[in-house]
Parts: structure tokens; C-alpha cells; sequence
């Protein structure tokens, strides 16, 4: 593995106070390879919350803050102990506002995803990011993984031929009953009709699937026609959603994002085929990769072969026949992001890789492709063009 530098990333956390779901999966990834240490934050709206994590995080007294306009004001008057980033695992909703003060303070942002819930904000926000010359991930972590990494290079070599079709799923079962009437929080906001409404399905699972897509193979999705049910009876809002695609090459392709796929487990996968060959990719076997080449045998190429491209083997930990998965995949966004923050502060010329993390333009790409979608179902499934960003 790459360790570069030679000082941990200060980070500060919005959100990720008790029950907070997948902010400790970003703590694990940010220790994984050592290469950041929190050292602020603001923990939960209830000051009592927040306070009980930050001691639980060891941050000092003077850096737990009451909300979040007061940490990016009081990091950025900070000089030479300023956090480098913060990290924003908050609610969707919420995204937009705390992104953009820390923006405007000239703080890089890491954010969970999708980026926001509307084009306009996600545009300003990637206009601030130009304009303040400022790293913005987006931690669309299946891009992490080693096998996806060597998908989208084998693409870009034209080991599938032209791409013909895409198929992606983001498809799982998890809420299949109605556990927003059950008092689980992370069931109620994604289910909440005034907050995400018939569009969470997408911004929630159908973003992944959509950055997925593009990732591996470097296309655009240029049109969408979409169709949108509700499985489970008494939900306020559509728990499926099923999509045809147009690339930007002229593929077809679908994609279906349901929360209600009764026996899926976490349901992601994608399958890529060319005039040439075909690669499939599945979440729940993340550390295999099927390769199909066109006059040859199928292949299973398994993560930690020597043979693998650099894309690969540079995201491999523990090698051949030792499985890694989701706090590796998280990982390795996060220490590319290190070396990127790094590489800033030292103005030693970062400039993001071909196949590098998700960021800002992903992010409005993600919006872009829920909005269109959207429109799309408003008007009966009619094909939709998809605003370029």
C-alpha cells in the first residue's frame, strides 16, 4: 500500500453521533492506514450527544462545537492546527448548507453521499470548489474496490470491445417491512415524503448505481425513461424504481434501485458488455471479477493476482486468496484523498488520476441523473434528457 506523506490529516466530523449508521464505517477508514486523526467536530444537533461522542473521540473541549457554522468559522481562524478537511456524515437534506459554509472557509470537504437534493445547489457548490481551488470528496466508496478498479481500466484498454449495454442494480431487501413505523431512524428520513419524497430510492441506492456505471466505463448517461412502484403496502413514498438508459456512445443500458427487494441481500452489481467480451462485477463478491472474452473461455480473475493492472494491485492489502471488502473499499478512498490533501498543502502539483475518487462533478452528475429521472417518471416514463453538468 501507498503511505505518503509525512503528517496525519486533521479532520473534523458534522454528524456521527450515537445510532448515526454509516459514520463509523468512515472512522474505521480513516485508521485503517493511519493516515488521519480527528481532532474537532460537532456530533449531533442535541448537545448532549455530540458532547458524549466527542469524549468517546477524545476531541478537546475547546474543538466540540455547538453546530456547524461555528466549527468552519473557528477552524478557519485556526493557523497552524486548522482542521485540513472536514468529513459530513450527516442526512441528505443537511448536506448542502454544512458543505457550502466549510467550502466558503476554504476547508476541502469529504462528504457522504449523493452530494445534495437539488442541481441548483449542486452547482453552486462545484462552482465554489473551482473557485477556491478546493478537494471535494464525495465518498461514492464502490469505486474503492480493487476489482472495480481493474473493471474500468480493462474497458478503457478495450478488453470488452465497444460498449454495447450496461446493467446496474443497486437492488436490496432491507426495507421490505416497514421499519419507519417501527422507530428505526435510519428507515424514517429515507422514507420521510417531505424530506427525500418518491425520488429517495434513487438519491440513496440509485446514485451508486449510476456513479458505478459510469466509473467502469467512462461513459455518460445521456437519457433516461423511468418507471417508479411502491412494493411494500402503507409506505408514504416509491420503494422501487426500474430505468432504461442512453450513453453517451450510443449503449443501452438499465438500472433498477429498490429498497424492497424481498431476499437481496445488499443487491449492487454491474455487468458491462462490448462488441468484444463482457465483465461482471457483484458487490457481495467483491474480491472477483468474471471476465468473458469473446474467443476465449470465461475467466474469474480474483483481486490479489500478480497479473492484475497497476489499478488494482495498488488497492490490495493482504493479497491473493485473503478477501477484503467495505472498510477496505472506504480505505482506499480515503488515503487516495490523503495523498491528494498532502500533495495540496506541499503545492507539489496533485492532479486527480484517470481512474481516482469520486468528487465534486461526480456529485452533480448524481443530482442530474435524479432530477432527469424524475421528470421522466412525472411524464408517464416519456425519454429524458439528462442535464449535462
Amino acid at each position: 500500500m501507498i503511505t505518503g506523506g509525512n503528517r496525519q490529516i486533521r479532520v473534523g466530523l458534522v454528524g456521527g453521533g450515537p445510532g448515526a449508521g454509516i459514520a463509523e464505517t468512515h472512522r474505521i477508514a480513516m485508521r485503517l492506514d493511519n493516515r488521519y486523526v480527528i481532532v474537532a467536530g460537532v456530533f449531533s444537533r442535541d448537545p448532549e450527544k455530540s458532547r458524549v461522542a466527542g469524549q468517546q473521540l477524545n476531541i478537546p473541549e475547546d474543538r466540540l462545537y455547538a453546530d456547524y457554522v461555528a466549527m468552519a468559522e473557528q477552524e478557519a481562524e485556526r493557523k497552524n492546527s486548522k482542521i485540513d478537511a472536514v468529513v459530513i456524515v450527516t442526512q441528505t437534506a443537511s448536506h448542502y448548507a454544512i458543505a457550502r459554509k466549510f467550502l466558503e472557509a476554504g476547508i476541502h470537504v469529504i462528504c457522504d453521499k449523493p452530494l445534495c437534493l437539488k442541481l441548483t445547489e449542486a452547482r453552486e457548490l462545484k462552482a465554489l470548489v473551482e473557485k477556491r481551488d478546493l478537494i471535494f470528496c464525495l465518498t461514492h466508496n464502490y469505486s474503492g474496490y480493487a476489482m472495480v478498479r481493474h473493471a474500468a481500466r480493462m474497458v478503457r484498454n478495450g478488453d470488452v470491445g465497444e460498449v454495447k449495454v450496461v446493467q446496474a442494480e443497486h437492488a436490496s431487501g432491507w426495507a421490505i417491512q416497514l421499519l419507519e413505523k417501527e422507530g428505526n431512524p435510519q428507515a424514517a428520513w429515507r422514507t420521510d415524503p417531505d424530506t427525500l419524497g418518491d425520488a429517495s430510492v434513487l438519491y440513496d441506492l440509485g446514485t451508486h448505481a449510476h456513479q458505478l456505471s459510469r466509473f467502469v466505463t467512462g461513459l455518460e448517461v445521456t437519457q433516461v425513461a423511468a418507471e417508479m412502484n411502491q412494493i411494500v403496502e402503507g409506505r408514504a413514498i416509491k420503494d422501487n424504481a426500474n430505468l432504461l438508459l442512453r450513453f453517451s456512445n450510443g449503449a443501452r443500458g438499465s438500472l433498477w434501485a429498490s429498497m424492497a427487494a424481498a431476499g437481496n441481500e445488499h443487491g449492487l452489481c454491474i455487468r458491462v458488455f462490448g462488441d468484444r467480451g463482457g465483465l461482471a462485477w457483484h458487490h457481495e463478491d467483491p474480491h472477483h471479477l468474471r471476465y468473458c472474452p469473446m474467443e476465449g473461455p470465461p475467466q474469474i480473475l480474483a483481486q490479489g493476482a500478480k497479473w492484475l493492472s497497476p489499478d488494482a494491485r495498488r488497492w490490495t492489502r493482504a493479497g491473493l486468496g485473503h478477501p477484503e471488502g467495505f472498510f477496505e473499499a472506504f480505505a482506499n478512498l480515503y488515503t487516495e484523498v490523503a495523498d491528494a490533501l498532502l500533495a495540496k498543502a506541499e503545492r507539489s502539483g496533485w492532479v486527480k488520476s484517470e481512474l481516482g475518487f469520486p468528487e465534486i462533478t461526480d456529485g452533480v452528475r448524481g443530482v442530474s441523473f435524479v432530477e432527469s429521472a424524475m421528470r421522466s417518471y412525472a411524464n408517464g416514463g416519456a425519454w429524458t434528457q439528462v442535464e449535462p453538468t
